[in-house]
């Protein structure tokens, strides 16, 4: 029996809901989320097989066009390698709009020679749905899209509709990964996303982009597994808001990171987080480097 495999891309600017389309399509989430734009850093793999199909989805950051920080740079140039060298690509547009940014994602699409497909995401935000009907129509005039789909990821309307229509787009290719495979990134990198989770929605707007987790050590034991991880940011100001008052906020951070860690690792978790200052490192390539950004 023929079977088919291949990568698609979903891409499209910051906070459009690329990263919550993807857990819903696993069905668990490996993905974090958060209401603030740019969350998603580097290109995640995420992995859904059904019988002879196998779609490895690359859930990527924002496509934005302020690039004047090393940081965004770097997130933008992992989001936009993701353009060739696809089977099929996914555009996410917020239904009922399209603005300056998606506008400019349009133009990157021209000329491509694979697949695409519009999502048209949180329709579930739309009472009135024939809203959706001029931006349909747009998208349906620049000829780039096999299909323009109405989606809500969260109530789940359209989203097996969405997977049915990427496995037919699917080319014949023996499948890359374990049936039960979801991921390729190893467990360290998820739970150092879990914890910059917890940051970014605790945290006001401007410090959750000068903060990033590193995992200092991870150590399976037979009862527990203990974490250390070291919380960059940019400033010593940012460094007493992230901790609070008497450590309350960090305290917080902690318990809800740990929760969903212990979820993701099914163990009993002892999570350890420590603050420190790396002045200016999201406009210093080689401190992001240090950091993980290669």
């Amino acid at each position: 029996m023929a079977a088919y495999c291949g990568y698609i891309a979903l891409i499209g600017r910051p906070n459009v809901g690329k990263s919550t389309l993807l857990n819903h399509v696993l069905g668990q989430k490996i993905s974090i989320t958060s209401r603030k734009p740019q969350t998603t850093r580097r290109n995640l793999i995420g992995v859904d097989t059904e019988g002879v199909h196998q779609a490895i989805f690359v859930d990527t950051p924002g496509i934005h066009q302020n690039t004047e920080r090393a940081l965004n740079r770097y997130m933008v140039n992992h989001a936009t390698s993701t353009l060739s060298g696809v089977d099929v690509l996914v555009l996410l547009l917020e239904g009922g709009r399209i603005v300056d940014e998606d506008e400019h994602i349009l133009q990157l699409l021209r000329g491509s020679r694979v697949p695409c497909f519009a999502v048209l995401s949180k329709i579930d935000l739309i009472k009135d749905k024939t809203v959706l009907l001029p931006q349909i129509q747009q998208l349906d005039d620049t000829k780039l899209f096999q299909q323009i789909l109405p989606l809500s990821a969260l109530r789940q309307e359209g989203l097996e509709a969405f997977r049915q229509h990427i496995f037919s787009a699917l080319p014949e290719a023996p499948h890359l990964f374990a049936d039960d495979e979801v991921t390729d990134k190893p467990e360290r990198f998820l739970v150092a996303e879990i914890v910059r989770e917890k940051l970014m929605r605790q945290l006001g707007d401007e410090i959750p982009h000068a903060a990033t987790v590193v995992i200092e050590s991870f150590k399976a034991e037979e009862n527990i597994v203990r974490i250390h991880a070291d919380v960059y940011v940019e400033r010593e100001g940012q460094k007493r808001i992230v901790i609070g008052k008497q450590g309350a906020r960090l305290k917080l951070i902690g318990t809800e990171a740990r929760k969903d860690i212990e979820a993701l690792l099914e163990h009993k978790v002892m999570l350890h987080l420590w603050v420190k200052v790396r002045k200016g490192w999201t406009n210093n390539a080689g401190d992001m480097r240090r950091l993980g950004y290669d």
